[in-house]
C-alpha cells in the first residue's frame, strides 16, 4: 500500500488548502445529534466565540463565520488559534460527541497526525548541532543494514527533506473498511520499514521530492540510534519540555486519547445508501510513530512553532534547514519539517495532519506576525480534497 500522503500546498487559484488481523468488525455507529442538542451546542459556542480574546487585525467576523453550522457533514468540532504579532483569535465549535451533543472543549487533545514530523525534525536538527548527526553523512553509516544494496547513499538531509527515494512502507491496507478493522493492532517501525526497503527505490537520492512518512519513521530510528534512548524519550526532552508542550505526548500502542478530547468520526456509506457515523476515537497508531502519532493540543501546536521560529528549540545555523526547500527540484516545496507557500503576497511555512477523525495545521510567517493552529474533527480526514470547514478557516484567518 502506498499511503496517500497530505499534500500541504494553498493552490491560490481554486483557494483549496490541501492541508496532504481478522475479519471486519461490525462498527458501532453513533446517531446524528438531535436537533435539541445541535441548538444547546450552537449557543454554547455562540457564547464561547463572543467571550473569545481578539483584536482588530484577525478577521473575527470572518472566522466565526468559517465555524457556524457545526456539527454537520463535514466535522463535528473545530478548534481555532490565531495568533502572532498582528492580534490574536480564539474560537471552537461543535460537539464534544455525537451521543451527548455537549460543546466541544476547546482546550482538548487530539490526534496531530504528520504535525509529529516539525517534533521530530527538530530533534534531528538539535542532534546535529551538538554534532551527534551530521546532515550530509549517509544513513547507511547511522543503521548499517538497514537498507539493501539497491540503495545509493542517502544523507540524513534527504530524509528530512523528503528527497531520499525511499518507497513508501505497507499498512493494514488502503480502503477505510480494512483499516479499521485492524484498528487495535500494532504494526511496528521496523516492519513498515522492511516493507519500503523491499520495493526497491523509487528514485535516485537528491533527484525529486516524494513527501513519505517512511523518510520520518527512518528518522525516529536514527534518533534512538544516536542516543540509545526512545523516539519519544528524546523528543520530549529536547523539544516538547523546552516548548512548554505539557499537554502533549506520545501514546505509543495505547489506542485512547488520555486526558480531555473531543471523538473523531469518520462518515461511511453504508449498503442501503445511508450514511453513518463511525467513531474512531481510539485507534492504535504505532505504525505512523515520529512521522505522525504525537497527541497535542492547539496551544501547544502554537507554543511548537513560536517556540521554534523564535530559535529557542533549534539554534542557527541548523534552524536554517526547517526553511530551505532542496533547490533543483522541480515542484519542491518541502523543508525539514515545514512546507513553504506564498498566499496573499506572504510566505507561510506549515504543516498540516490527518488521522481519521482529525485533521490539524500549524502555520505561520517566518516573523511570527501571523499564526494559524486549528484542529478539525472531519469526517473524511483522508479524503484527497481540503475538508470545507478548514478551508473556510484557512481562508479566513489568512485575509
Amino acid at each position: 500500500m502506498r499511503p496517500r500522503h497530505r499534500t500541504t500546498t494553498i493552490l491560490t487559484a481554486s483557494l483549496v488548502l490541501a492541508l496532504a488481523a481478522g475479519p471486519l468488525a461490525a462498527p458501532a455507529f453513533a446517531a446524528p445529534p438531535s436537533a435539541t442538542a445541535q441548538q444547546t451546542a450552537a449557543r454554547q459556542t455562540t457564547a464561547r466565540q463572543t467571550t473569545a480574546r481578539q483584536t482588530s487585525a484577525p478577521d473575527a467576523e470572518a472566522l466565526r463565520a468559517a465555524l457556524t453550522g457545526l456539527p454537520n457533514s463535514d466535522a463535528t468540532a473545530a478548534l481555532v488559534r490565531v495568533g502572532g504579532t498582528d492580534g490574536t483569535w480564539r474560537g471552537s465549535a461543535g460537539v464534544h460527541d455525537l451521543a451527548s451533543g455537549a460543546a466541544a472543549d476547546p482546550d482538548a487533545r487530539f490526534r496531530a497526525g504528520s504535525t509529529t514530523k516539525i517534533v521530530t525534525a527538530a530533534t534531528v536538527l538539535r542532534l546535529a548541532a551538538w554534532g551527534k548527526v551530521d546532515l550530509d553523512t549517509p544513513i547507511q553509516h547511522y543503521l548499517p543494514g538497514l537498507l539493501t544494496n539497491a540503495f545509493e547513499p542517502i544523507s540524513v538531509r534527504q530524509l528530512l527533506n523528503h528527497t531520499s527515494g525511499i518507497q513508501a512502507g505497507d499498512g493494514f491496507g488502503d480502503a477505510f473498511e480494512d483499516q479499521y478493522a485492524h484498528r487495535f493492532d500494532t504494526l511496528t517501525p521496523r516492519q513498515v520499514v522492511a516493507s519500503a526497503v523491499a520495493k526497491g527505490p523509487e528514485f535516485r537520492p537528491g533527484e525529486q521530492q516524494d513527501y513519505l512518512n517512511i523518510n520520518y519513521t527512518i528518522l525516529g530510528l536514527l534518533i534512538e540510534k544516536v542516543t540509545g534512548h526512545s523516539y519519544a524519550a528524546e523528543a520530549t526532552r529536547l523539544v516538547l519540555r523546552p516548548a512548554g508542550m505539557r499537554d502533549t505526548y506520545f501514546p505509543g500502542t495505547d489506542p485512547r486519547i488520555r486526558g480531555p478530547h473531543n471523538h473523531g468520526y469518520q462518515l461511511v456509506q453504508q449498503a442501503d445508501g445511508t450514511p453513518k457515523f463511525v467513531d474512531v476515537t481510539d485507534w492504535n497508531q504505532a505504525d505512523r510513530w515520529a512521522a505522525g502519532d504525537m497527541i497535542s493540543t492547539t496551544a501547544d501546536l502554537e507554543r511548537l512553532i513560536t517556540s521554534l521560529f523564535r530559535g529557542r528549540i533549534v539554534p542557527d545555523p541548523q534552524l536554517r534547514e526547517m526553511f530551505t526547500v532542496p533547490a533543483g527540484i522541480e515542484g519542491a516545496s518541502y523543508s525539514a519539517g515545514l512546507q513553504r507557500f506564498e498566499y496573499g503576497g506572504k510566505v507561510y511555512w506549515l504543516k498540516s495532519g490527518s488521522r481519521y477523525g482529525y485533521s490539524a495545521v500549524v502555520l505561520a510567517t517566518r516573523d511570527l506576525s501571523r499564526t494559524l493552529v486549528y484542529s478539525v474533527n472531519s469526517t473524511d480526514a483522508k479524503g484527497e480534497s481540503m475538508n470545507a470547514v478548514a478551508e473556510r478557516i484557512a481562508l479566513a484567518a489568512l485575509k
